[in-house]
């Protein structure tokens, strides 16, 4: 694909994933924060939070896994959540899977991204 197709690919996208409340304006941010001299800003500080969350994800399972739940050891916003553990672990899994779905998008933009670059093309500013 040419570098034209995929910067308009790169930009429907972006403007789709805002559209969806995927993004907003903290990622405008963190593109603007990058530059030359670290191009690949946004997918290292965004990657970080990938690994961040993936790692509370799972403590906050085996946490609520536990026979007898320790509260004190759970996050402290999940100390909000209330009724049975059954419940938490309800809510658990619904973050797991909007967390899924969300690195997914920001797995397929950044990969256009890549593209764009390794195509020789500027990666477009949008938002």
């Amino acid at each position: 694909m040419e570098v034209g197709q995929l910067q308009r690919k790169f930009v429907d996208y972006t403007a789709s994933l805002f559209c969806e409340g995927f993004l907003d304006a903290q990622f405008t941010q963190l593109q603007q924060l990058q530059d030359e001299s670290n191009p690949d800003f946004v997918v290292e500080v965004v990657s970080l939070f990938f690994e961040d969350t993936e790692k509370l994800l799972n403590d906050l399972t085996r946490a609520l896994d536990q026979q007898s739940v320790d509260f004190k050891k759970v996050d402290a916003h999940v100390h909000q959540l209330k009724g049975s553990s059954s419940r938490c672990s309800k809510c658990l899994q619904q973050v797991k899977q909007e967390y899924s779905l969300v690195k997914n998008k920001l797995d397929t933009l950044f990969g256009l991204e890549q593209q764009i670059v390794e195509a020789g093309g500027a990666v477009p500013m949008v938002g």
